[in-house]
């Protein structure tokens, strides 16, 4: 997955994030479903973050960024930060 992939799926993982909670403000209580669905689009906008900073990262010390891959997500939701 190449940087501009990444971004791509990074966009699509928040346009879903966002209809979620739109149509909660819009008056629709969130479902079970809806809540957990938030969860791990959370989960996966994590991830993808990390995946791109990590690609950039490499990228800017001239190396390989297509050496990187999508961490798991406790490893990514165990940051300190």
């Amino acid at each position: 997955m190449d940087d501009r992939e990444v971004v791509q799926h990074i966009d699509e993982l928040v346009a879903e994030e966002h209809r979620l909670r739109d149509h909660s403000t819009a008056g629709h209580p969130l479902t079970d479903a809806d809540r957990e669905r938030l969860g791990q689009l959370e989960v996966q906008l994590d991830q993808m973050w990390d995946l791109l900073r990590r690609r950039k990262a490499r990228e800017e010390f001239n190396e390989n960024p297509d050496v990187e891959t999508v961490r798991p997500p406790d490893v990514v939701e165990n940051y300190q930060q």
